[in-house]
């Protein structure tokens, strides 16, 4: 949103609730079907930052995904080495919103370096979600601004510090 300029004049993203529900819904159903996880927000947000205004960019990536399905064989020989440019153009256009993390506010700067390095050298973003979580969390409240912290963040904290004691 940011990098479409969609942003309010409070650096907010208007609708972002319904949005994020409707990722939220879309989730909790794929995981009931058995499936794997939608990324439904992650791809409206990319489609977004590329132009796209209406719904019918997700349209249009449903059926390019359903139409990839026959290619699939093909997309299969190609080796993971090939790949790799890619990926690695990807992360560093994922990179350049680093610049919008404020590094003067440590409380803020740790957790995002501690996520950014977390996911690589664990192989998961979502165990660096985690422990850029807890460690957003453990920071703030050892600085003194426990009241900064929503209640939902507390909670995914605790969820992820027993994530790690029980597994």
């Amino acid at each position: 949103a940011n990098k479409a300029q969609m942003l309010d004049e409070n650096d907010k993203l208007p609708r972002i609730k319904q949005a994020l529900l409707a990722d939220a819904i879309a989730t909790s159903a794929g995981a009931v079907l058995g499936t794997s996880t939608t990324t439904t927000f992650v791809e409206s947000s990319s489609g977004v930052a590329e132009g796209a205004r209406t719904g019918l960019a997700s349209v249009v990536t449903g059926f390019l995904f359903l139409l990839a399905i026959f290619f699939s064989p093909i997309f299969c020989a190609i080796p993971g080495f090939a790949t790799a440019p890619a990926l690695i153009f990807v992360g560093f256009l994922m990179v350049t919103t680093v610049i919008s993390i404020d590094f003067t506010d440590m409380t803020e700067a740790i957790p995002a370096y501690l996520c950014m390095l977390a996911m690589p050298l664990m192989y998961s973003i979502s165990e660096g979600i985690a422990i850029g979580v807890i460690s957003y969390v453990v920071i703030n409240v050892i600085c003194g601004k426990a009241k900064k912290i929503t209640p939902l963040m507390y909670v995914l904290a605790v969820l992820f510090v027993c994530k790690y004691i029980f597994l």
